[in-house]
C-alpha cells in the first residue's frame, strides 16, 4: 500500500485525530467512520459526502486497507478456513463456521504465539508479532460471509489477552455506535488467563470470556500449558469469581480431551470440585491431530460419560462438534503450510 496508514481498524479517537491532521471538519471523523463501518466501503475515493480536495490529501497518506483473503479451503461440512496476509512473510487463518442457529466467525489475533501449548500448532511456531487493529478487524470485515455473521470469537492464532491494545480497539469498534453497534453477548475472547489482559478485560468489557482449562490439576495441566507456572488456574479462577455476579457475561471453560489422559472420571470430578457453584459452562473439544505431538483424541463414549457427570452435578457441559476436520483442522495448520510454500 505504498507505504499508507490503514484507516480500517481505527477508533473513533484516532479517526478524529486523522480529520485533525488534514485540517479537516471534526464531523470528518465520524464521516469516515460511517464509511468504514456501516458502509464497509474499500476505497477513499467512495467517501462521497467528503470534500473531493480533502478526500485526495487523505488518499495520499491513508488506505482503507480492506484486503481480501489469499486463500481459502472449504469443508464438505460447509466450514472454510480463510489465509490472511499479515505483512509480506507472514500469514493468519480466520475461520467461519456455519450452523443451524448461528454463523461464527474465529479471529486470530498473533502471528504465533508465545504461550506455547503441547498441543496447539500455533504454539509450535513461536511468536512472531502482534497482528495490528487492521489486521484483526479485516478478518471479519474483508470476509465473503460477512453479512451472514452471527458471533465472533476470539479463539484463532495467538493469545489475545498477549495483544490486548489492539484487541480492545476492535472490541470498541464491534459494539460502539459508531461501529458495528454489536451486543457484546455476540463475541467471546479465549484466553489462557494472563493476568494483567485479563483483569482489563473483567475491570472493562462485557464480551463473553472462553478459559482454556483443559486439566483440573496444576500439575498436569503445567505439563500441556507452560503458563500455568505463571498464571495457575485456581487464581484465575478465583479472579473471574470476583466478577461473575456483577457482569452479565457467559464465562465458558474450554477442555480438550485427550485419550487415556485427562478424560476418565478422576479428571471429572477434580474439574466438578474446582469449578462447584461457580455459574459456567463447559466445552470439551475433540483434539485434532498435528505433527510431531503423541496425543490422542479421546473416543466420544468416554467423552459423553465425562459430560455426564459435570451435567448430573449441576455444571452445564456439552461436547462441542467437530469441523473442518478435512481442511488442516488445527489451528495454524494452513498458515504453516502457506509459510513453508514460500520459503
Amino acid at each position: 500500500m505504498d507505504g499508507k496508514k490503514r484507516l480500517l481498524g481505527m477508533t473513533l479517537n484516532e479517526l478524529k485525530s486523522v480529520a485533525k491532521e488534514l485540517e479537516l471538519p471534526s464531523y470528518a471523523a465520524k464521516q469516515m467512520a460511517d464509511w468504514l463501518y456501516k458502509k464497509r466501503v474499500t476505497s477513499i475515493a467512495a467517501m462521497t459526502n467528503i470534500a473531493a480536495s480533502k478526500r485526495n490529501l487523505l488518499d495520499e497518506r491513508y488506505d482503507v486497507g480492506a484486503i481480501s483473503p489469499v486463500d481459502s479451503k472449504k469443508s464438505v461440512d460447509g466450514t472454510v478456513k480463510y489465509l490472511f496476509s499479515a505483512d509480506e512473510n507472514h500469514f493468519v487463518e480466520s475461520v467461519y463456521i456455519p450452523t443451524d442457529d448461528r454463523n461464527t466467525l474465529c479471529v486470530s489475533s498473533q502471528v504465533g504465539c508465545k504461550m506455547n501449548c503441547l498441543f496447539c500448532m500455533t504454539g509450535k511456531m513461536g511468536f512472531v508479532q502482534n497482528l495490528t487493529a487492521n489486521e484483526i478487524l479485516n478478518q471479519i470485515q474483508s470476509l465473503p460471509e460477512f453479512d451472514s455473521l452471527s458471533n465472533v470469537v476470539f479463539m484463532g492464532m495467538g493469545e489475545p489477552l498477549d495483544n490486548v491494545d489492539e484487541l480492545f480497539k476492535i472490541l470498541e469498534i464491534l459494539t460502539s455506535s459508531y461501529g458495528y453497534a454489536w451486543s457484546p453477548k455476540r463475541i467471546t475472547v479465549s484466553t489462557i488467563g494472563t493476568t494483567k489482559g485479563l483483569q482489563r478485560f473483567l475491570d472493562e468489557s462485557q464480551c463473553n470470556l472462553a478459559i482454556s482449562l483443559h486439566s483440573p490439576f496444576g500439575d498436569e495441566r503445567l505439563s500441556l500449558m507452560p503458563v500455568e507456572k505463571a498464571f495457575p488456574i485456581n487464581e484465575i479462577i478465583e479472579k473471574v469469581k470476583q466478577y461473575d455476579f456483577a457482569h452479565q457475561r457467559r464465562i465458558s471453560f474450554e477442555y480438550i480431551v485427550f485419550k487415556n489422559l485427562n478424560d476418565d472420571l478422576r479428571h471429572a470430578r477434580g474439574l466438578i470440585k474446582l469449578l462447584k457453584g461457580f455459574p459456567c459452562r463447559v466445552n470439551l473439544i475433540r483434539f485434532h491431530a498435528i505433527p510431531n505431538v503423541p496425543l490422542q483424541s479421546s473416543d466420544i463414549q468416554n467423552m459423553e460419560v465425562f459430560r455426564d457427570a459435570l451435567n448430573a452435578a449441576g455444571i452445564i457441559c456439552t461436547i462441542r462438534a467437530s469441523r473442518g476436520e478435512d481442511i488442516f483442522a488445527a489451528c495454524g495448520m494452513l498458515s504453516t503450510v502457506k509459510q513453508q510454500q514460500k520459503e
